[in-house]
């Protein structure tokens, strides 16, 4: 059987593609197209489509928001699977100050869940442009808050199939990193336990974080937030800026203006503009400062 009539038997009714641009499913904008892609509705598709993948040897990538990712021109050379409504349930236990959502959920829509139901914890993850499967594998954060400091449990697919649901003590959370990078576990969902607080002051506090990302932020632009993870002792953007490289472009891509942490779509950029450009900016900063910046943008596809 051809691999995508096999997809197609295993995903009745699901989104079932060959040659999709994965452009259109990532914030950057960029990207060429998966050899095949899936939309599964629900997780026994899902599983049955990671199966398919393992036994065939198919390279497999997980779609949340695609808000950290940056997918190369020649497209991917296997199985992309994108999680999108039929995964994003958000389910709110007041009693026990729990909020949980599946991996597909935007983490705005989450924190605006927890500010309804008046609990407190997630203000800061109003503002971030990912999914919860996204944001729980890498620890997303901003503004002193992190994922992990609100997650109860996580429940992941580990590469052989099993469902775990794994304590948040025992994920290993640290700056942008978590043991489910280690263990190459996918992300279903999250149990996030959180506060009883005052809605006035959790929505006070969004949109304190709401007017400080747009003021600093250029967020009229695409992009992937921000693009290089925070080096010891240092702060990226700062060192972008002082290297002098605020405004340097290749092509449609541009180191922000406005946040030099930030590399933006200018328009009809393609992912071989970002990729020069993330390599000038980490040349020119290393010669300046001696530091080597490291993406925190995950970088896949064909290397043409």
């Amino acid at each position: 059987m051809m691999f995508l009539d096999r997809l197609n038997s295993l995903c009745p009714g699901a989104l079932v593609r060959q040659g999709e641009r994965l452009d259109q499913y990532t914030t950057l904008r960029v990207g060429g197209p998966a050899d095949f892609f899936a939309e599964p509705e629900n997780e026994e598709q899902l599983v049955a489509l990671l199966a398919a993948a393992r036994d065939t040897d198919t390279p497999a990538l997980l779609l949340g928001n695609g808000s950290n990712l940056l997918v190369r021109d020649e497209g991917f050379p296997g199985l992309a699977i994108r999680l999108g409504k039929a995964f994003s349930v958000i389910t709110v236990e007041g009693e026990n100050h729990v909020i949980r959502a599946q991996a597909g959920a935007l983490l705005s829509v989450l924190a605006r869940a927890a500010r309804d139901a008046a609990l407190t914890g997630l203000e800061f993850a109003q503002g971030i442009p990912g999914s919860v499967g996204g944001g729980v594998y890498m620890n997303a954060g901003a503004y002193g808050g992190e994922l992990g400091g609100v997650i109860a449990s996580v429940r992941v697919l580990t590469e052989n199939g099993s469902i775990l649901t794994v304590p948040g003590k025992d994920m290993a959370f640290s700056y942008r990193h978590t043991r489910a990078m280690d263990k190459r576990w996918i992300i279903l969902g999250a149990a996030f336990s959180l506060r009883s607080g005052d809605p006035a002051a959790i929505e006070a506090a969004m949109r304190d974080f709401a007017a400080r990302r747009k003021e600093k932020q250029p967020l009229e632009y695409p992009s992937a937030g921000s693009f290089f993870k925070r080096p010891a002792g240092h702060f990226a953007g700062k060192l972008i800026e002082d290297a002098g490289l605020k405004g340097l472009t290749v092509g449609g891509a541009q180191v922000s203006e406005k946040h030099a942490g930030f590399l933006i779509n200018r328009g009809g950029a393609t992912a071989a503009d970002f990729l020069r450009l993330k390599d000038l900016v980490q040349e020119k900063v290393e010669a300046a400062f001696h530091v080597r910046l490291e993406p925190e943008v995950e970088i896949v596809g064909r290397e043409g």
